[in-house]
């Protein structure tokens, strides 16, 4: 029997590993690249195209090449600008050196120049569901999609940093469901929905727990579980109200230079590093003792729902 499992477990450690590979070649491969629309190419030009996006370094300093970048990070801004660039070019009849000359002289074209902490700028958090002490030194505020699976990993980090720092870490969450993903504005909606009836914590964690599924039978077996009033929630999911609040967070977060989840700022400086624990420590410390300047809080439209408290 002890035999027969451990053969088990080889083989199907090789097809792990053999899929892993597979997947790794994948974008090398690939007609088709996530976010890419290369409608309107010819053969040959979807063929150029594909050959140049395979062999540039994608800027954004993953190093990876663009079209790996666009398969294994599709959220990446600087991949999906370069691609747009040179699919447009090729589209206008450019010939290859022609391409390449637009993507260089393209704003995707060069690694992004931030720091670690940006300088501070206002973030509107009124209205916006919080969870720590109103008095706390340091204001977070995440910009964030319940079906991204970056910001599933972030969460419970996010969480350890509130257990960590009980009394000097309060956090704001913003909704900012990307496009990409076809089941994250529903769930945003689900979110405000439950919000309006004082369960937006407990609908946050149900959400995140379900992120590869945000049907609507799953959110609403979930409102259920959470003892909403259905005919309420399902009301309030569908109205413009909801759909407006969400909008205006994504608005917020698009003025604050919000391009992908999870977006976390820290007293109002835009952060660009792993949100992680043992990264965010040294950061939120030395914030304790030189604080940047205390964030406003700017006043939503009279649509918004209340804030809520963990």
């Amino acid at each position: 029997m002890t035999s027969r499992c451990l053969r088990a477990l080889a083989i199907a450690a090789l097809y792990v590993l053999g899929a892993a590979l597979v997947c790794a070649q994948d974008w090398n491969t690939l007609e088709n690249l996530p976010a890419v629309d290369m409608s309107g190419l010819s053969p040959a030009q979807k063929a150029t195209a594909l050959k140049l996006l395979r062999a540039r370094d994608c800027s954004c300093g993953c190093g990876m090449k663009v079209a790996e970048c666009r398969v294994k990070d599709p959220n990446c801004f600087y991949s999906k600008g370069l691609a747009s660039v040179v699919v447009a070019s090729l589209r206008a009849g450019k010939n290859e050196q022609e391409v390449l000359a637009d993507v260089e002289a393209s704003r995707f074209a060069h690694p992004p120049e931030h720091k670690l902490l940006e300088d501070p700028i206002d973030i509107p958090t009124a209205g916006a569901p919080e969870t720590g002490p109103d008095n706390a030194p340091i204001t977070l505020v995440e910009f964030s999609d319940f079906q991204c699976p970056y910001c599933t990993l972030a969460t419970p980090q996010l969480q350890l940093v509130l257990k960590t720092y009980p009394t000097q870490v309060r956090l704001f969450f913003k909704e900012f469901p990307l496009d990409m993903h076809s089941q994250a504005a529903g769930a945003a909606a689900a979110a405000v929905a439950a919000q309006k009836q004082g369960k937006f914590w407990e609908m946050h964690d149900a959400l995140f727990a379900s992120h590869s599924d945000l049907s609507r039978p799953t959110i609403l077996a979930l409102a259920s579980a959470l003892g909403l009033d259905m005919k309420r929630f399902e009301a309030d999911i569908d109205s413009a109200d909801v759909r407006k609040a969400v909008a205006h967070d994504q608005e917020d977060g698009a003025n604050v230079g919000v391009m992908a989840t999870p977006t976390l700022f820290i007293d109002g400086q835009h952060y660009n590093g792993a949100i992680k624990l043992e990264v965010l420590k040294p950061i939120l410390d030395a914030e304790l003792k030189h604080p940047a300047s205390p964030i406003k809080k700017t006043a939503k439209t009279a649509s918004a729902p209340a804030s809520v408290s963990r």
